[in-house]
């Protein structure tokens, strides 16, 4: 009889992958509204070109990491899910650091 960790048993995930996929969504939509509120900030602080372009450089670090999360939550929904790749994992941490950044320099 095969065990739990014998390459013939069938690997059954329960809710894991779901639990994942579901944990990039709330990700992503905390990034979402981290963008909108600076973009609310840039509005109410002024049309200086600094506003702007932390507004304009968040949007686009969202996009990068939607882009990063959508690919994620595709590659979770077979079987066996390869690992995320480090590429991957250094570009979802920078998107959320550059979010940071550009909220912390509308503060200011």
């Amino acid at each position: 009889m095969p065990g739990p960790s014998s390459p013939a048993a069938p690997r059954d995930p329960g809710l894991q992958p779901e639990r994942t996929r579901l944990a990039w969504r709330r990700t992503t939509l905390a990034c979402a509204v981290a963008t909108s509120l600076a973009a609310r900030q840039a509005l109410r602080a002024g049309t200086g070109p600094v506003p702007l372009l932390c507004v304009a450089l968040a949007a686009l670090a969202w996009l990068c990491f939607l882009g990063v999360a959508a690919r994620r939550i595709r590659a979770v929904s077979v079987p066996r899910p390869p690992a995320l790749s480090p590429r991957a994992a250094a570009a979802a941490a920078g998107c959320t650091l550059a979010l940071a950044a550009f909220g912390a320099a509308l503060t200011r």
